[in-house]
């Protein structure tokens, strides 16, 4: 052996090094890896802040030292310096823009490399103040728009603006006439009114972190000249840029604004995509959310109004800041190898890639090429460690990403990967035995079984990674294996004991079986093996293994016993289909036997629906074949869809029944004009299967409207108005676009229509005037539907009466008659109906105080054709001037002459006193002290007594003309509750009460 051994090594060159990276430690010293960096700052020119800090920290080890760069070149951190280093933080003491402003990069460093931070910009933010020159008056007709510019004075960063209106607070509201651009500052009115007159100033405000400051403008003057303003079409002002860009992720803000006469309404769209849920839309705005690269296109504006419309189109240009797609690890590599890094960002412009070792540009040199964002080492050696940085750049932004290059030379080490030291192999089988040892340079490895050399044969096998294999092991091959490794930086070896067991053998295979879904089904699997060792069962569904645990309970073990692996599979499913393999296993073999399981169930979806020929109410539907789950596919249905609703139904085809051998069919009685979907369906005689991924979305093709509109009908309105309404169509019904209505009316008695076309679907109404019409004339009315196909067909004639008047007579034989001192009747003879202009409704009563003015009366109305009315609510002994008019829905008629009444007297104000009562047989009587009436109350003409023996009783009303009553009680009558008034043209008087009980006397 040893011989041999020298013989194989004595061409290693023994090189002496000095320095090398041990294969472990306990303790792994790194390079610097940032964990915060310095960001942006903005410091307000006259802050109260004495200073800025820029934060940097590494983490490193051993720790790191710091650096700070500005404008590329280093700080010197000197003791009377403004700048000062607080751990890795920078300190600028009492900062200046004329010294401060630029660009700083905070430098990190180790004996294990150094690494910069992303570049920090410090701007130093300002608001001057606005001109004192006088702003020009604007003089504009009443009626025109009209623009104030702002001219803001220098600042930085940008601004918001508002506006003034003659003093402040008074700011002007953004309320669709008037706009303040945020772009240019600039004020915007689309129609000027009179309120409008006055003085205007631009308030500009400007917000730096926590500091805000605000100038405001000269004032300037709008006059305006009073003229009747005559309406004109729109012409857009305020427009936004014609190309600009925006940042993916960022918000856009898009401006247009226009003057015209109605003030005009603004809409938004893309013009070559569709409307996204990130917009949010306000008129003279358009803001776009998060805004992506999917957003990039033309957009218009339009602004309208009923005398035109303008339009106006920019395209907004989509760009990134660089993003990271592929970046550098932390690599060890072996001296002497090659090592190639690579890293990738998105982003646009494209970005532009450099590399940094140890913080300096590293270019193309000996060893190392630099080519974009490939870095090449060839044949590494130690000085190649270090850290090393990719960065990425366009005009928009710079990302870092960094990694530790750590080259490695030691000897070969099996401390942490031996070779086995017990290897059980099987009897007949095949063992394989890895040789590991941590080396750099990778080592060459020679095996011995004992002291023999083994080389390369057909049952031995050395790979190049240094790997034994034996093939078909017998007795024999028991014995020590031994690795010896060597490198340049010294040799090792390691050994194990191959032991020889018996092998595994399936004894009872699983079968093949076909089933139906949702069926139960064991797949037997029985196994011998070596009794020294364990053995375990696996299963796998075309080769992919089973974890019985996450199964969802459709896997089972079928038997505890060691040598029994069957597996039980409850309610299967389509899926479970396929090559079932059963895997006996110990640790130094295994053997495996396979079995099919068919699973029949309903069909799978189809695939490739696609539609053609489109009509406006057929078209052809074809698809391809899905699974059938081994049992053939009986039918189709086609079921669709459309944008009114999302619930799929079931279609009309032709041929009605779709056979399962079929893969096309036609649609027919689809909706002219309308968005659909479809999708396809197949069944078997075991079930109906998943449905397919819907089609494309199609429409059909226009026609004419084949229903009329409904719920015609009409009236009211002003004089000489015949006013008809109907219900809009809904879409299903329009069946094609530039949609509208078709009327044709005339005179109930007259021979020729009239027609009138009323534009878009959701029209409801249509006014026609003329001074020949009269009050509340018939007419026979008619509407259809049409659209640019065609028109549509009639409806059934209506009759709908114009608009109506008031009653132009008045009524006549008004008499009024006072029944109480609150309360009076009147009635009055009818107006003939066709005076009322209209459908009477009733009359109204006008009554009122006597020295009163006509004006200031009380009113009543009645429904119907009644001709009397009781009027309550009246004042005693008072006269009243009464009138009657006829009223519509027009208003009421005139008055008809009006008749006097004069209420009487109020009724007595004392109740009867010493009521006494007396039973006598089967009855009671009872007695009270007459009421007298006073000089100002009216005369008692009798009384009235309510009498109740209970409270749940109904009372009986009795009259008397005298003060005493007789009244019959049954014969088990225990106690009554009377209640008794005097009575009188003025009415009912105060109410005595009293409880009567048969066994007191009062």
């Amino acid at each position: 052996m040893g011989a041999a051994m020298e013989l194989v090594f004595m061409s290693l060159a023994i090189i002496s090094l000095t320095v090398w990276c041990q294969p472990h430690s306990s303790m792994r010293n790194y390079g610097p890896i940032f964990e915060e960096q310095p960001v942006n700052t903005l410091f307000p020119e006259g802050s109260t802040e004495e200073k800025i800090t820029l934060a940097c920290r590494a983490r490193a080890s051993p720790p790191a030292t710091y650096r700070w760069k500005m404008n590329g070149t280093e700080l010197k951190m000197e003791p009377d310096s403004r700048y000062r280093l607080f751990g890795g933080d920078l300190v600028i003491s009492n900062p200046v823009k004329s010294k401060d402003a630029g660009s700083y990069q905070c430098v990190a460093s180790n004996p294990r490399g150094t690494v910069v931070s992303k570049e920090a910009h410090i701007r130093f933010g300002f608001l001057q103040e606005f001109s004192t020159e006088e702003r020009d008056p604007v003089k504009i007709t009443e009626g025109w728009g009209t623009m104030f510019s702002c001219i803001p004075p220098p600042h930085y960063p940008g601004l918001s603006y508002r506006w003034l209106l003659n003093e402040f607070p008074n700011f002007i509201p953004g309320d669709g006439r008037r706009f303040v651009s945020q772009t240019t500052g600039n004020l915007y009115i689309a129609k000027t009114e009179a309120s409008d007159l006055g003085n205007y100033s631009c308030f500009a405000t400007s917000h730096i972190d926590f500091i805000t400051k605000s100038v405001f403008s000269k004032f300037a003057r709008l006059n305006l000249v009073a003229e009747d303003a005559r309406p004109y079409a729109p012409s857009i002002k305020a427009k936004f840029p014609d190309d600009p860009y925006a940042l993916a992720g960022q918000v856009v803000t898009l401006e247009c604004f226009a003057f015209g006469n109605p003030v005009p309404r603004i809409k938004w769209r893309k013009v070559d995509g569709s409307q996204s849920s990130k917009w949010i839309a306000s008129e003279p705005i358009l803001q776009i959310q998060d805004v992506g690269f999917e957003d990039e296109g033309t957009y218009e504006c339009e602004a309208e109004n009923s005398k035109g419309k303008d339009t106006y189109q920019g395209r907004i240009i989509i760009q990134a800041q660089p993003e990271w797609l592929k970046v550098i690890t932390d690599t060890e590599a072996d001296i002497g190898s090659d090592l190639r890094w690579s890293c990738a960002a998105a982003g646009k412009p494209r970005p532009a890639i450099r590399w940094l070792r140890n913080g300096q540009l590293l270019i193309s040199q000996n060893r190392i090429e630099v080519s974009g964002g490939e870095l090449r080492f060839s044949k590494l050696a130690l000085e190649d460690s270090g850290m090393y940085q990719c960065v990425a750049e366009n005009k928009h932004g710079t990302v870092y990403a960094s990694a530790e290059l750590t080259v490695q030379a030691f000897a070969p080490d099996f401390r942490l990967s031996p070779v086995k030291r017990l290897i059980p192999a099987a009897r007949g089988g095949e063992v394989i035995i890895p040789c590991q040892p941590k080396a750099a340079p990778k080592s060459i490895v020679l095996w011995t079984k004992g002291t023999e050399l083994l080389i390369n044969s057909s049952r031995v096998t050395i790979t190049p990674d240094g790997t034994l294999i034996l093939r078909n092991i017998s007795k024999s091959d028991e014995g020590k294996y031994t690795c010896f490794a060597e490198n340049f930086m010294g040799k090792a070896n390691s050994t194990g004991i191959l032991s020889v067991r018996d092998a595994t053998k399936i004894t009872l295979a699983p079968s093949s079986a076909d089933i139906n879904a949702g069926e139960n089904i064991t797949l037997q699997c029985h196994a011998s093996h070596d009794p020294t060792m364990d053995l375990t069962f696996t299963w796998s569904l075309d080769d992919i293994p089973i974890d019985i645990e996450k199964s969802d309970g459709h896997y089972r073990r079928a038997s505890t016993k060691e040598a029994i692996g069957d597996l039980t599979i409850l309610n299967t499913l389509l899926k479970q289909s396929g090559k079932y393999t059963c895997t006996a296993q110990t640790v130094v073999d295994s053997a495996s036997e396979s079995a099919v399981l068919i699973v029949r169930g309903p069909p799978g979806a189809p695939g490739g629906v696609v539609v053609r020929d489109i009509t406006e109410a057929t078209i052809q539907l074809s698809w391809s074949r899905g699974f059938d789950n081994h049992s053939p596919i009986a039918k189709y249905i086609i079921q669709a869809r459309t944008l009114l609703s999302n619930k799929w139904k079931q279609v009309r085809t032709n041929p009605a029944t779709i056979e399962g051998n079929e893969e096309t069919a036609q649609v027919v009685n689809l909706i002219p004009w309308m968005d659909y979907e479809f999708r396809v369906i197949a069944s078997n005689i075991l079930g109906t299967g998943e449905p397919s991924a819907p089609s494309s979305k199609i429409r059909t093709k226009e026609a004419a409207p084949t229903v009329a509109p409904s719920g015609l009908g009409g009236g009211g309105g002003a004089p000489n108005e015949l006013i008809i309404n109907w219900t809009p169509m809904l879409r299903e019904y329009q069946n094609g676009d530039g949609f509208g209505y078709i009327l044709s009316f005339r005179k109930q008695g007259t021979q020729a229509w009239m027609t009138a076309r009323v534009p878009h679907a959701e029209s409801l109404h249509y006014v026609y005037r003329n001074e020949s019409i009269g009050p509340y004339t018939p007419f026979d009315v008619k509407i259809k539907a049409y659209n640019r196909k065609g028109e549509g067909p009639e409806s059934l004639t209506a009759v709908v009466y114009s608009a109506e008047e008031e009653p132009k007579v008045a009524s006549s034989r008004v008499t009024a008659k006072a029944v109480s001192s609150s309360e009076m009747d009147v009635s009055w003879e009818p107006v003939e109906q066709g005076d009322t202009n209209g459908v009477l409704l009733g009359y109204e009563i006008r009554y009122w105080k006597d020295g009163d003015k006509e004006e200031a009366a009380d009113r009543v109305r009645t429904a119907g054709l009644v001709t009397a009315a009781h009027v309550t609510g009246l004042n005693s002994n008072t006269k009243y001037h009464v009138t009657v008019r006829a009223y519509n829905r027009a208003g009421t008629g005139p008055a008809s002459p009006s008749t006097n009444i004069t209420t009487t007297k109020p009724p007595p104000s004392r109740p009867p006193g010493n009521i006494s009562w007396t039973f006598s047989g089967s009855g009671v009587s009872i007695k009270w002290d007459p009421v007298v009436a006073q000089g100002d109350e009216s005369a008692v003409t009798g009384y009235k007594m309510l009498y109740r023996q209970d409270s749940h009783s109904i009372p009986t009303l009795y009259l008397s003309s005298k003060n005493r009553l007789d009244i019959p009680v049954p014969e088990d009558f225990t106690h009554a509750l009377v209640q008794i008034r005097a009575t009188g043209p003025g009415g009912d008087g105060v109410p005595a009460e009293v409880h009567i009980l048969r066994n007191s006397a009062a």
